[in-house]
């Protein structure tokens, strides 16, 4: 299925923002085989860097453009000099999805890297777990996604963990009479209340997709269409008709055709994402360690 939807997107991404696929082609044939033999060399070890890896992309690009301003010390020295740790960090959130069992796309390529580190205030446009359905859709428009887009790059919470702590407040004293947040099912609210319990120090880590947190699959749409979503603005996608629509596209009936729907569009998602704010041709850098600007 990977490489199926891998050739449907290949002419999608050929060029977004000044970018283009097979940027190294030439002047670094190795730059993707080299990104992909690290990333999958650290997965081996420890499944649940792929989560941190998307979630980190994720952050660079909407706190200030995708240009590595979010630091990457991880990357530093894979190919210095020539290939910009913001491409490293595109080239890896891929690779990290397609190693999780998600889909694999042609990343387009030939960002520069910010010579600044990004700053807390370009953070406060960065969705927040307790974001309502129309902030949430004025942060992703502020960036030139859509609705879909915003579900569907939601739905990168098919892998990885959060603590307690983010959460925490859904499960006691949520509503006014002193209840729990009334979108949880019962039977899930109990789990988390057991993981989570009243008083601890939240510091326990929780699966957003309960049951499924290292494999890249439709299941996480399943569990919010089913009120188990763990984050608040993550179950908020079934209170709105527009999102709720989406979500139940999505969830389908196993991966069939349905599923199929997800794997297409979380690439063309990624792609839009990850053209945000880009620096091309002189603007920037090209840093020689991914950790601070030359």
């Amino acid at each position: 299925m990977a490489g199926f939807v891998a050739v449907i997107l290949s002419l999608f991404a050929e060029t977004q923002q000044g970018l283009t696929s097979g940027f190294y082609s030439s002047s670094c044939p190795k730059a993707e085989a080299t990104v992909r033999s690290t990333v999958e060399t650290h997965f081996k070890q420890d499944p649940t860097i792929a989560a941190g890896v998307l979630r980190l992309h994720f952050q660079d690009c909407f706190v200030q453009g995708c240009d590595a301003s979010i630091l990457i010390t991880e990357a530093s020295g894979l190919v210095p000099r020539v290939v910009s740790c913001a491409d490293i960090l595109a080239l890896a959130a891929r690779d990290a999805v397609g190693l999780s069992g998600g889909p694999s796309w042609s990343v387009p390529t030939g960002r520069r890297d910010e010579t600044n580190v990004s700053s807390s205030p370009d953070a406060s446009n960065f969705p927040a777990p307790n974001d309502s359905i129309p902030v949430l859709r004025q942060k992703f428009a502020d960036k030139g996604l859509n609705t879909n887009d915003l579900v569907t790059l939601v739905g990168a919470h098919t892998i990885g963990q959060t603590n307690c702590s983010v959460f925490q407040y859904r499960l006691y004293n949520f509503t006014t009479r002193g209840n729990a947040d009334p979108t949880i099912n019962p039977a899930f609210l109990a789990q988390l209340q057991a993981l989570c319990p009243e008083g601890g120090n939240g510091s326990t880590r929780v699966a957003l997709d309960t049951n499924s947190q290292t494999k890249f699959d439709v299941n996480f749409f399943k569990n919010v269409r089913d009120g188990n979503g763990v984050l608040e603005s993550d179950q908020r996608l079934f209170g709105d008709s527009e999102t709720r629509k989406i979500v139940r596209n999505y969830a389908g009936n196993g991966r069939g055709i349905l599923g199929l729907r997800f794997y297409i569009e979380f690439p063309k998602a990624m792609i839009k994402m990850s053209s945000i704010g880009v620096k091309t041709g002189t603007q920037g850098e090209i840093r020689k360690t991914c950790s601070k600007s030359n």
